[in-house]
């Protein structure tokens, strides 16, 4: 006796599932609209997802009375202990990518900056590159009892920046190095032999298949001396906080190769050179005054007088062009060091946030002298970089 085989049909959707697929869409419109008697949802929230709604409308609810602009909550009030348990609410809900935007707006929304200054609190917060730049805009403000706890913060965020950017950093300009000192008599394992080739391939031989260079092309052996000066020249003003603290990261792994003597300097309406400080980025940053207005002429005229070998340096100017100076000179300045060989960088940010609001025409200007303005990100600058010691075309991304 023989058995028909049976095909079985794969099932669809139950009734069940599209019930609970709907009501999982009602509790996300829920969290996303805060509950207000309008929301439309009609969804009632509890335990953990009451919890998580609960964090949420500290920050981004309305409060009891109609209130307008930036000051909408109130939820969290402005005593620490009240933010130290949201703090650690906050990390118990969500990942650590979104606990770092929502301190963000609670500092930006609720005015919680001044709560910075309380051990407990930086102990309770967790640190991002954007929490640094607020500590260190408090810093003048900051009493001694906060100040070694800072401290701590901003190097735990260095020493992860300094992790995931150093030895790719080192890699890249140490190629770079070597390629800009090729010589024509090279050792045989310093040959390059893509541009041997290339420079050589009409002496090809077709019978033997081979071409016979006449002439070799090889890479420089490294050198104990210096080979390149670079010059990082940071615009300190309050919205280029994240280049601050990037730029002083680079400006150490910079400053520790041999091969590259590394100047930092800051500036506002002063000049600061921070040069001796480059050991360590967290003195660095603590060195510098987050705030205040902007002479990029002044900062340009420091950096030129400290070159002897413009052939051989880079400088690169960070800042959002906003010229409380003298522009004219400012952009003399700048013509006047490429003319006499410095390869010159005018980033509009060195962040992941892109290029923030900045002074087009001066941004236009400074194109036409042959050197555009852009914004980098901290995985871009290795690039940048190695570019500008090369003498070859930045890598300028496509937004610009």
């Amino acid at each position: 006796m023989t058995t028909e085989p049976t095909t079985r049909a794969t099932p669809g959707p139950t009734a069940t599932d599209v019930s609970d697929s709907a009501r999982e869409r009602l509790r996300r419109w829920r969290l996303v609209l805060g509950g207000d008697q309008a929301d439309g949802t009609g969804c009632a929230l509890s335990g953990r997802d009451a919890a998580m709604d609960g964090t949420l409308a500290a920050l981004y609810g309305k409060g009891d009375r109609p209130q307008s602009g930036r000051d909408r909550s109130a939820g969290l009030g402005a005593s620490a202990p009240s933010v130290a348990r949201w703090l650690g609410d906050i990390r118990t809900y969500f990942p650590s990518s979104v606990v770092q935007i929502m301190q963000r707006d609670a500092i930006d929304r609720l005015g919680l900056s001044s709560l910075l200054l309380e051990p407990e609190m930086l102990e309770a917060v967790e640190a991002d590159v954007h929490l640094v730049g607020t500590l260190l805009s408090l810093n003048k403000a900051m009493p001694e009892t906060t100040k070694e706890t800072a401290r701590a913060v901003v190097r735990r965020v260095v020493e992860d920046l300094e992790k995931r950017l150093a030895t790719r950093t080192r890699a890249t300009l140490t190629g770079a190095l070597d390629r800009s000192a090729r010589v024509n008599r090279p050792r045989h394992h310093d040959i390059d032999w893509n541009r041997t080739i290339a420079a050589n391939l009409k002496h090809y031989l077709p019978e033997y298949r081979t071409v016979v260079p006449d002439r070799l092309i090889g890479y420089g052996r490294a050198a104990r001396s210096v080979k390149k000066e670079v010059v990082l020249c940071i615009d300190q003003s309050g919205s280029m906080a994240a280049s601050v603290v990037y730029a002083s990261v680079f400006g150490a792994v910079l400053a520790s190769m041999r091969s590259i003597s590394t100047r930092l300097v800051v500036f506002d309406t002063a000049v600061v050179d921070l040069t001796d400080q480059l050991a360590d980025p967290v003195d660095v940053l603590f060195g510098t005054q987050l705030g205040g207005g902007t002479d990029i002429n002044r900062a340009l005229a420091y950096c030129q007088s400290q070159i002897t070998r413009p052939a051989e340096t880079v400088v690169v100017l960070i800042s959002d062009l906003y010229e409380g100076g003298i522009r004219d000179e400012m952009l003399k300045r700048v013509a006047a060091m490429k003319a006499s060989g410095v390869q010159f960088v005018a980033l509009l940010a060195l962040s992941d946030e892109g290029a923030p609001a900045y002074d087009r025409e001066h941004a236009a200007a400074l194109a036409a002298l042959g050197a555009p303005a852009f914004a980098c990100t901290p995985d871009l600058f290795p690039e940048v970089m190695a570019a500008a010691l090369e003498k070859r075309p930045l890598p300028i991304p496509d937004t610009v």
